[in-house]
């Protein structure tokens, strides 16, 4: 049977972001920028370098001005045009979309990331999707999600982006449990959610790029909590181990958790620094302060 096209994508953008209070008091930190651009909006432009063209964002309370985002300012627009502000109209186009490809769901009571995929079980249907979490940004050369996209096309199955981390770490992520590991991808025979760090079966760990099949959807309407007292998404996708394929992909790039007031600082330089506007500027301003 042919593989089905990935088309579409589910966002979870329901967390209350306190890491970064008072700024997310009265804004959603989907909306936080890095340099000019929102992490929705990153997030949403790698979708679609991988042929992603249906859109579900798991939102909750205070989060409109993500879907805002997305719409026309009818009003800004044609004052741009009215000044003849061409290179600031093209920036725009990056935060349209097709009529009815962006859908949002609400995730009421927060119980965790599983809970939030399981929300978009009527968006998904019976097809294959992606899960991007705007937090994890990544810097690669062919965006992370079409890498993902290029490996499902290979496998089959589900995907998963993935990355070693300092043995140190590994309670903070879902780590694999490895059948063989054949450099680039990765045939996965297990999953652990926040393991112990002396129970951890290796220290490749999930980050927030996902391609799963639609069959996940049946293990979350368990809804059973895991680690954290949280339904957990990897809890459910050890359950498809065995039945269908299941792959991790070393993606080619560099992840800033974004979640993070840290990694959210160093992506700002990160991202400046390959734009051509800016980087001799911050290069001049750096040594100031290192």
């Amino acid at each position: 049977m042919p593989l089905k096209p990935l088309r579409k994508a589910v966002l979870p953008v329901a967390g209350l972001g306190t890491r970064f209070l008072p700024a997310t008091k009265a804004m959603a930190k989907e909306m936080l920028p890095v340099v000019d651009k929102p992490l929705i909006q990153y997030a949403v432009e790698e979708a679609r370098a991988a042929g992603i063209e249906q859109f579900c964002f798991i939102t909750g309370r205070g989060k409109v001005a993500l879907v805002e985002h997305f719409d026309i300012a009818f009003e800004l627009e044609r004052t741009l045009e009215a000044r003849n502000k061409q290179a600031e109209l093209a920036l725009l186009k990056g935060t349209s979309v097709e009529p009815g490809s962006l859908v949002t769901v609400r995730q009421q009571v927060p119980l965790g990331l599983g809970h939030a995929i399981w929300c978009a079980r009527s968006f998904v249907g019976d097809d294959p999707f992606a899960i991007l979490l705007p937090d994890d940004l990544l810097l690669c050369e062919r965006p992370c999600m079409a890498q993902l996209a290029d490996a499902y096309r290979e496998t089959g199955g589900n995907v998963v982006a993935i990355e070693e981390v300092p043995r140190e770490r590994v309670n903070r992520y879902g780590v694999l449990d490895v059948a063989e590991d054949m450099g680039r991808l990765v045939s996965v025979k297990g999953l652990v959610e926040k393991p112990p760090i002396e129970a951890a079966p290796s220290n490749l760990t999930i980050i927030g790029r996902y391609v799963l099949m639609p069959e996940v959807m049946g293990h979350l309407s368990r809804l059973e909590k895991g680690a954290g007292g949280e339904i957990q998404l990897t809890d459910a996708m050890a359950r498809l181990i065995g039945a269908q394929p299941f792959h991790g992909v070393r993606y080619e790039g560099r992840r800033f958790d974004c979640g993070d007031k840290a990694g959210w600082i160093e992506a700002q330089i990160a991202f400046a620094l390959r734009r051509p506007d800016l980087a001799p500027a911050v290069r001049a301003f750096l040594p100031r302060y290192v």
